[in-house]
């Protein structure tokens, strides 16, 4: 018996193949591998009280790399608000216009969508 570790999707699975001699598929029993922290899922509902009417998305899918901004911070337009890594590359989530920062609805390392709402202004 062999063991394997796949990941699939970002999803590791423990895998044992038997030699068996004859050639056949592997049999395989997917068990979940420990994630090292659970990513803050964004908020998709409205906003909380306190939260901003402007909201700054993600423009790519990737993982908070830096939240550069704070809550209660004034920004003008194009000052980064939060540093997104991805394909290896980072990608600065800017300030669409000024104003003050309202929330920021994600932490660093978390994984984002394309879309998904990262902090909101006023």
């Amino acid at each position: 018996m062999k063991s394997y570790t796949i990941t699939v999707n970002g999803t590791a699975y423990e895998v044992t193949v038997e030699e068996t001699g004859s050639v056949s598929a592997p049999t395989a029993a997917p068990v979940a591998a420990p994630k090292a922290a659970p990513a803050a899922a964004p908020k998709a509902a409205a906003p909380a009280a306190g939260a901003g009417a402007v909201k700054v998305s993600a423009s790519v899918p990737g993982k908070v790399l830096k939240v550069v901004a704070s809550v209660g911070q004034a920004v003008k337009a194009g000052d980064n608000i939060i540093i997104l890594e991805s394909m290896k590359m980072e990608i600065p989530v800017v300030a669409p216009q000024d104003g003050t920062v309202a929330s920021i609805d994600t932490s660093e390392g978390a994984s984002v969508e394309n879309g998904d709402t990262l902090a909101t202004m006023n």
